[in-house]
């Protein structure tokens, strides 16, 4: 009985390590994409083309592109809603992106502080 006990606490000793090196790759995978995602970007369009905004996938604006059609010193209102919705639905986007970026490494669970 003593050479199992030894041979079975030799391999619970053995779990932790192989265990952590586990989380250590998984940490430099969780790491690579979040470069990748801060590389990678989406864009949006609202109003026929009237407003476009790009967006990477950390969710920091790259770009907003204004048709100079639409802008009318008479409609402020209106294009001042295009830009909030195009930022909304880019938002939306980029955090689309993320997460189907961040689920395929962490099988779906979620981990706060990853997005």
């Amino acid at each position: 009985m003593g050479g199992k006990g030894r041979g079975g606490r030799g391999r619970f000793q053995s779990s932790p390590a192989a265990m952590m090196k586990q989380v250590q790759q998984l940490q430099a995978q969780i790491l690579q994409a979040q470069q990748e995602l801060a590389e990678e970007t989406v864009s949006v369009s609202v109003g026929g083309g009237a407003v476009t905004v790009v967006i990477n996938g950390q969710q920091e604006v790259r770009g907003v592109t204004i048709d100079p059609e639409a802008v009318d010193p008479d409609e402020v209102d209106m294009l001042q809603d295009l830009i909030l919705a195009a930022m909304n639905e880019a938002l939306n986007k980029s955090r689309q992106l993320a997460e189907e970026r961040m689920s395929s490494l962490t099988g779906g669970l979620s981990i706060p502080g990853l997005m």
